[in-house]
């Protein structure tokens, strides 16, 4: 094993683990691009690809013969097993080249290798199938780490490569993935090979490196090295000649201030790039970020746009850079957005091909604030942040380049090429349909247990992102953790939330914009339950219930709607009240009135917001005992007795009570909320839905 120490990369080979794969290449190829896929200096999620190639048995002659295991199409080196990858024959695939036609042919290639397939249950070969399979070497590694393309994007790159690493690594310029670049990266080593020079990788202009080894081990060092010898060279070349990005433009800003001012800013942002579809957010001051956003270089790197193509594929071809100064300035931000949208109009229209798909979304993805940070949008949350992690891989990129010499970007049409590529198109194509409320952002109060916790539930299941919240920090933990084992971490923020206290509401409509961008949709659904007679009722109780149920309920929509107000495109409060809201019982005057007020503030909310498009609905449930805290602090013992039964028997008198004879669970409360947020009623508000069973008195005349 290496006994070299690395700084600018993570060496994670476990000698343990590999032996146990000794005698199988397939498993080591997929534990080394693990390993390679687990440190974002050296890939993206998504990007790079790996190979190995071995004899195997031929499952209709039984002869042996040689096999090429690769990354297949849209995998990801970080969490790939066997069944991500594509299996070719070598020979079929070396015999293609008696068929290819040339560059404008290089789509078609792809089609034909399904002739080339072993294994047939493997993954659908991609692009770079080729570029692995016409070089001769057993094991190879392919990598878009930030200190190569930093070289390869320079305007001497070709230059600094030779004379870094002595002519071993060799150079092959800009050219789109495909048939033909495979064929120019054998030339360049068997040309190299002529001149006696055993080349040990190939470095690809603007794009990425190629690196290989005899074994999965050697491969794993090999391209450490040459990835660490880029990273010191531009680490002892920084600060040299002049200043990182020409030094700082615009001052940093406290933390705090920072994250305040973004979480403001996140709404009004998401509205004008929801202009087609909604979006979901993601924010980034990270320190790399602040150094680029406020440095003096930013006006004259960020139209470049970046260079690598799985950078631009997932950033646009250049970010929308804003005026800090101007952010709350209406007329400023419409101008912004419409000047970005008309500049990447033209440049669809300048760059088209004939058989270009149709111009996709115009709005910005990546959008950068000097003194505040970094915002991305995207359909989804994990798109989002993928974005703002290729695009702080770029700005990694045009740092290391501007410190040796001059950032090059790809020029505009090379950049259209791959961004409208007919193989991405069918891609897109092939994505599964959104999710009813994919790109929506969901509140939900009182969401770590019962009725909230339900709903959250729903929400999630159904695509959207939810805040998770609560009083109780141990029971929104337990939560929490729940939620991120079965939704991911892109799909689940959680905070504490206090629905009587207005800065408490504030916090968590700031982590929900930090969070997702914003908030579209707000159940108010935290309350308690207590049951008293008028002449035991203490007014300290009835405070308890006005507080929680009908001052919460205010704070937390007024809260809401002003974050929605900024987006621009409406959303909905859904209230979950109770059919106490209208049915009179014994010893419920404070919780029952407390429901009525909800009820009414629903519809009195309806009346106002109709012009914002935002929808406000009611769910009235009734005896919802499973999971719901209401049943605690004495409410169950208290309707026991107002019914002359013991709680013991109370879920079943509440079903007996009912015309459907049934036991109203969370699920069913959560399932009436979809309903009105789902987008079948989207012309539905000040509405009132009862999910009691069927409880006649309950009925809305």
């Amino acid at each position: 094993m290496t006994t070299q120490t690395y700084k600018h990369v993570s060496w994670l080979w476990d000698e343990t683990k590999a032996a146990e794969l000794a005698n199988d290449e397939v498993g080591l190829l997929v534990y080394r691009s693990n390993l390679l896929g687990a440190d974002l200096r050296l890939t993206n999620y998504g990007g790079g690809n790996t190979s190995c190639k071995a004899p195997a048995q031929d499952p209709l002659s039984g002869k042996t013969v040689d096999v090429m295991w690769v990354k297949g199409s849209g995998g990801d080196l970080g969490t790939m097993t066997r069944s991500g990858l594509a299996a070719l024959y070598l020979d079929r695939l070396h015999s293609l080249r008696q068929v290819y036609r040339g560059l404008e042919h290089e789509d078609e290639m792809v089609e034909l290798f399904n002739h080339c397939i072993y294994d047939l249950a493997s993954k659908a070969p991609s692009i770079d199938t080729p570029l692995h399979g016409f070089l001769p070497f057993r094991h190879i590694d392919h990598l878009h780490p930030d200190a190569a393309i930093a070289i390869a994007a320079a305007k001497d790159g070709q230059r600094i490569t030779r004379e870094l690493f002595g002519g071993t690594v060799g150079w092959v310029g800009w050219q789109r993935p495909g048939f033909d670049l495979g064929l120019q990266m054998l030339e360049c080593l068997e040309e190299n090979a002529r001149q006696g020079i055993a080349l040990r990788g190939i470095m690809l202009g603007s794009h990425g490196l190629f690196s290989w080894g005899d074994t999965a081990y050697d491969s794993y060092v090999n391209t450490l090295d040459i990835i660490e010898q880029c990273a010191t060279y531009l680490a002892e070349q920084e600060g040299r000649s002049r200043p990182v990005f020409g030094g700082v433009k615009t001052p940093d800003t406290d933390a705090t201030e920072r994250q305040v001012r973004a979480a403001a800013l996140a709404p009004v942002l998401r509205g004008r790039c929801s202009s087609q579809q909604k979006m979901i957010g993601h924010f980034s001051d990270d320190e790399r970020v602040l150094q680029f956003v406020n440095s003096q270089d930013l006006a004259r790197l960020a139209p470049l746009g970046t260079s690598c193509p799985d950078h631009f594929l997932r950033t646009k071809i250049a970010p929308l850079v804003l005026d800090p100064s101007q952010t709350d300035d209406t007329a400023y931000l419409d101008q912004a957005f419409e000047a970005y949208r008309s500049g990447y109009r033209q440049y669809y229209d300048t760059c088209r091909r004939p058989n270009s798909p149709a111009m996709r979304d115009p709005n910005p993805v990546v959008i950068l604030v000097p003194g505040i940070g970094m915002f991305t949008f995207a359909k989804d949350k994990t798109t989002a942040r993928l974005a703002a992690e290729y695009y702080t891989n770029a700005i990694n990129v045009m740092r290391g380049a501007e410190t040796v010499s001059e950032y090059t970007a790809l020029p505009r049409q090379e950049a259209f090429d791959i961004e409208y590529w007919l193989l991405e198109e069918a891609k897109l194509q092939r994505l599964p349909k959104p999710k009813p409320l994919s790109g929506r952002v969901a509140l939900v109060t009182g969401s770590a247990g019962g009725i909230g916790k339900a709903i959250a539930r729903k929400f999630a299941e159904e695509g959207a992102c939810v805040l998770l919240n609560d009083l109780n920090t141990e029971r929104l933990e337990e939560a929490k953790a729940a939620f991120l084992k079965q939704f991911g971490k892109d799909a689940v923020a959680a905070t504490t939330l206090n629905v009587t206290d207005a800065s408490s509401i504030e916090a968590a409509m700031q982590a929900a914009a930090l969070a997702f961008g914003g908030v579209d949709i707000v159940v108010n659904n935290a309350g308690i339950s207590i049951s008293q007679s008028l002449t035991d009722h203490s007014e300290e109780n009835w405070d308890k219930l006005y507080d929680i149920l009908v001052k919460g309920q205010f704070l937390v929509s007024q809260a809401g709607v002003r974050v929605m107000q900024k987006q621009g495109f409406g959303g909905d409060i859904v209230n979950i009240v109770s059919k106490n809201a209208v049915v009179a019982g014994p010893n419920n005057a404070g919780y029952g009135s407390a429901k009525a007020a909800q009820a009414h503030l629903t519809r009195l909310l309806a009346a106002e917001l109709g012009p914002d498009r935002i929808r406000v609905n009611t769910v009235n449930p009734d005896a919802v005992i499973a999971g719901s805290n209401i049943w605690s602090g004495g409410w169950a013992e208290g309707r026991a007795k107002a019914y002359g039964i013991t709680v013991e028997e109370l879920p079943a008198y509440y079903a007996k009570r009912t015309l459907l004879n049934e036991i109203i669970l969370p699920e069913d409360i959560a399932n009436a909320c979809f309903v009105f947020v789902g987008g079948m009623l989207n012309k539905s508000t000040g509405n009132a839905l009862n999910v009691d069973g069927g409880v006649a008195m309950g009925f809305y005349r």
